[in-house]
């Protein structure tokens, strides 16, 4: 029997949509209004590694596609609970930076932050 762990290089997060239906918890949802300098709470199912040490992207999850980077957010804390009898890991992320939808500019090249000049 084995450990399963999964190593995420970005938070996604479902639709608030699904909390208001009843489906998802709170903290599974990205929160209305995403403002740079906020703290929020997450909750994924399973075992999962976040990279700490930067700035990662935030993205919107429907369960089988992911969407371009909403935000550029540093992970503050992860820990690895169990709740009903299943592992998930639960933290708290800081909005560094919010994107505006409807621009293509790139914000990162895997693990790199891309600065954009103003």
């Amino acid at each position: 029997m084995g450990i399963q762990v999964e190593f995420n290089p970005d938070l996604a997060l479902r639709n608030i949509s699904e909390f208001r239906a009843g489906s998802r918890e709170r903290e599974e949802c990205i929160p209305e209004g995403l403002e740079a300098g906020q703290v929020h709470e997450f909750l994924k199912k399973g075992q999962r590694n976040y990279y700490l040490e930067g700035e990662i992207p935030l993205l919107e999850t429907d369960g089988s596609q992911l969407s371009r980077p909403l935000a550029s957010i540093v992970i503050l804390e992860a820990t690895h609970i169990m709740l009903d009898n299943e592992l998930h890991t639960k933290g708290k992320y800081k909005v560094v930076e919010v994107f505006n939808p409807d621009d293509s500019k790139i914000h990162f090249d895997g693990f790199a932050r891309i600065k954009q000049k103003a």
